[in-house]
This record gives C-alpha cells, structure tokens and sequence, in this order.
C-alpha cells in the first residue's frame, strides 16, 4: 500500500475529544470566576455611638464603631475618636447649668466631623455622669438636675439620636470598668481567667473582680451575661475616695489636730505628703467646700499651707481617712463594706495610671515603690518645680500624696500584699482604646441596637475551600481521561498503518 494512500484521523478531531476539552475550559473559566467573586472585599457595614464621660474634674466625648452585624449577641465595638472637653467638669457649672451644655460644642461638632453623615440619625449619644455629679445632687438636687437638663438640651440639638443624660451608679461604673478591660484584652471569648478593675477618679474609687468566695453583701454583686457566657462579679464603689476627694479628707483631720494643738492665729498647716520648701496660703472654703466631709469653721478662713516631705508621717496621716476597725462581715476592705480577698490579674487605671507613671513607679516591687515614693516626697519644692517647668504647680504639689494615697489604698484598702502587688498592671490604653467605664457601657448597649444583615460572601468560606478542590480533581479526572483517549487513538492509529 502507498504510503500517500494511507489516511490517519486526528484524535483531535473526534467530538468526545471537543467535547472534553470544551468542558476543562468552561471549568476553568468558572473557578476564575468565583475566585473573583469569593475573594472580592466586602464592604463594612459600621453603626457607631458616642458615649460622654462627664467624670468630677473633666468631660470626655468617645467616639465607638462595631459592625452591624453581631457576635454572640455583643457588637464588636473599637474606639474610634476621643475628644476632651474644655473646662472642668460639668458638676462645677452649678451656679452656671448652661454652661454646662455650651462646653460640649466644641466636641460635639468634632464628633458629627469623625461619623459618617447618613449615619447621623441612627446613632445614640449617651451621656453618663460619675461622682462629681453624684456629689452634687448630694448637696442640691435641684442644681445637679438643672446641670444635666443643660446638657441633655445640648446634645438634643444635634442630630444624633440623643438616648438620655444620667448620673451612673458607682456599682455601673465600676461594672462597666470591669466590661472594658477585659473586653480589650480578649478574655470574654476565651475559658482563661478574667482581669480585675482598680478604678481612681477625682471624687470615686471602684474595685471590680470575680471573686474565689461567695458575696455576703447582695449590694456589692452584679450578675453579666457576653459571649454566651456568665459572669458573677464582685464590685463597690467609694464616694469620697477619689484623689481629689481624698486630699480634702486628709487635709481636713490634720487641719482638725492643728486647732486641737495650736490656738494661734493664722493657723499654719504643716503637711507632711507636700514637698519641703512648699508654702501656700489657702482659704477654708477652697479646700473644704465638699459633701464628703462636715463644715469646718475657723475665726479667720485662711490657713498656711507649708510642706513637710515627710513620706512615712504622710502615709500615716492618710491612713486616717480609712475606718478599717469596723467590719460586720467576715471580711471588709474599709468602713465597713464587705470584700472578699483580691484574686487573679488585675488593671488599674485612670488616675491609678497617671499617678504612678509620673512618677515611673508602674513597674517596681511594692517596697521599692516605697522607697522611690520616699526620696521623691522628700525632694524640695523648688528642685521639684525646675525638673518639671511645664506642669501647672497645683498638679505637680499634689503627686506626692495622691501616689502615697494610691499605695495605701492599695495595700490597707483593698488588701494587696507586696505578694499580690505584682499582679497589678497599671494600663492607659490597652490597643488602641482607653481603659474605661465608657466602652463597657457601649458593649452593654449594642445589645438593644438592631443588627443589619451584613454583606456576606457567595459561599461558605468551607463550602469555598471544598468546591474548589472537588472542582479542581473534576478537571484533573477529565484531563487524564483526554490523555488517555488522545493515547489510545494514536496507537490504534499506528496499527492502521502497519
């Protein structure tokens, strides 16, 4: 046979053959597709909310984002924005309540700048007064009501959805401290121990733990439910036993000692937790103008204010303030109030912070912090203020003995021991959120806010991963059998031409 007679087909001429093939590239051209689309970035879908902190000695607007969808039933909230306000808090306009309201402009129109506009009108603002206020309405109602009627008139005229103005419980803010640290720290999604709240405002002290041992007071318990699990806390609030608060305890029984024992005129206050060199002449209602301790009255109102720089004869002194004989439970921390003995890990903040970073003592054993504590109260007033030029003189006189008030409370107060001092971590931030009652009471709300149904993904993240994979071996299977039918009709070809 002529070997121009003989005709070969090509295999790839056979319609199985197209057909297959037309099948890998359509299959190929699919999986390309749902790459694309699978892996196409979602939009975010963010609600957000305000909280203001109208704390004893300033106000703070926090600005908070999460995403409209939920996980087990709590918002995943991040601080977004932060602004101070101008001024002093919003309890010292009690003779000016509209002044309260007019101090937030400036960070009230900060905040519509940070949110998005068309989500104005479904953001809540909520503002939450704490014990400066708390010490107001102590000492007239009707003012701290016409205080809080001007800032509730304020935030009406924005718009954001206004959902109230209130002075907060210390147990609530105390709770809500609690909420925030551990929140940032991730320990609500994890079985792992949680982390205690150490609290220090200007007028409040709040502690905050899940105590090893029953509660034997039912006002000192607080019950949360977030991430499907339970928690049973342990937290009081001390009013009256903020830093500020505190100084005028202190300074009040020893301006008491110095009348008992010096009758002369003026009296001379001789302080041992104000630098030595320290002089300054004060008036009686300037520093005692406060609910938290009875009026005292002088025959001329004003007194020398002279430092001593003495840290042990302070400590002593501020060891005063506490009533730590009395205790009708089984175990108290001071005047009376019942506290079960400190456990785990725990954060301190705010002030506790501020304070002790000041001075550098946030890392140091309890008796080196001592000894630190000791050599800086004893430095003189002058070398004090030149090392420290830019801090306003009222601030600077006052760290000795809010870091010696600090430790006492501490260690007499809420019973740490140079052992469990360790296991406290003095924070500001932890990330990129402030360590606060704020963002606690946000996570706590985003549980009555409506969740959106959020932009989701063509599949599964799973059911994307096994599709691909089955797809990928479909293609694979179909290859193999054109190999072996391109194979197949080769060799038979060849026979054909033998």
């Amino acid at each position: 046979m002529d070997e121009q007679g003989v005709k070969v087909k090509n295999p790839w001429h056979r319609p199985v053959v197209i057909f297959l093939a037309a099948v890998i590239i359509v299959g190929i051209i699919i999986m390309v597709a749902i790459s694309v689309i699978q892996n196409k970035p979602l939009h975010q879908k963010c609600k957000y909310g305000i909280v203001l902190d109208a704390g004893s000695s300033h106000t703070s607007v926090f600005i908070y984002e999460w995403p409209a969808e939920k996980e087990n039933n709590t918002g995943m909230v991040r601080q977004k924005h932060t602004c101070n306000v101008q001024g002093k808090g919003i309890s010292s306009y009690s003779a000016n309540p509209q002044g309260a309201g007019a101090s937030l402009q400036l960070c009230m129109e900060e905040a519509k700048q940070k949110i998005p506009a068309h989500r104005h009108p479904e953001t809540p603002v909520y503002l939450g007064a704490t014990a400066g206020m708390r010490l107001l309405r102590m000492e007239n109602e009707e003012a701290s009501d016409k205080v809080l009627d001007s800032v509730a008139h304020s935030l009406k005229s924005y718009p954001f959805s206004y959902q109230g103005a209130r002075i907060i419980s210390g147990q609530e803010e105390g709770a809500f401290g609690w909420i925030t640290v551990n929140y940032l720290s991730k320990n609500l999604r994890k079985p792992t121990g949680t982390l205690g709240a150490l609290d220090l405002g200007g007028a409040s002290t709040q502690i905050t733990f899940v105590p090893q041992q029953n509660i034997e007071s039912y006002d000192n318990s607080i019950d949360f439910r977030l991430y499907g699990n339970d928690y049973h806390l342990y937290t009081h609030s001390f009013l009256c036993y903020g830093k500020d608060q505190a100084l005028k305890l202190s300074m009040g029984k020893k301006l008491e000692s110095t009348l008992k024992a010096d009758k002369t005129d003026p009296i001379e206050l001789r302080d041992p937790c104000f630098h030595p060199g320290y002089n300054f002449t004060r008036t009686v209602p300037n520093v005692f103008n406060t609910p938290c301790m009875r009026e005292m009255k002088l025959a001329n109102e004003t007194f020398f204010h002279v430092g001593l720089g003495n840290w042990s004869q302070c400590q002593q002194s501020i060891r005063k303030v506490f009533n730590t004989i009395d205790c009708p439970y089984s175990r108290c921390s001071f005047n009376g109030v019942f506290q079960p003995s400190v456990y785990g890990d725990f954060g301190a903040f705010s002030a506790f912070f501020f304070v002790m970073d000041f001075l550098n003592l946030t890392s140091d054993t309890l008796a080196t912090t001592k000894q630190k504590l000791a050599a800086y109260c004893s430095t003189p007033w002058k070398k004090i203020v030149e090392n420290h030029p830019n801090i306003k003189e009222k601030y600077l006189s006052e760290y000795c003995f809010s870091a010696t008030y600090i430790l006492t409370l501490l260690e007499d107060g809420y019973k740490f021991t140079s052992n469990s001092w360790k296991d406290i971590r003095f924070i500001m931030k932890i990330g990129d959120s402030d360590a606060g009652w704020t963002l606690g009471y946000m996570l706590n709300l985003t549980n009555m806010i409506p969740a959106e149904a959020p932009d989701t993904p063509l599949m599964p993240y799973e059911g994307y991963v096994t599709f691909m994979f089955l797809f990928s071996l479909l293609i694979l299977v179909l290859l193999l059998l054109v190999y072996f039918y391109f194979r197949r009709s080769t060799r038979t070809a060849q026979k054909d031409i033998i």
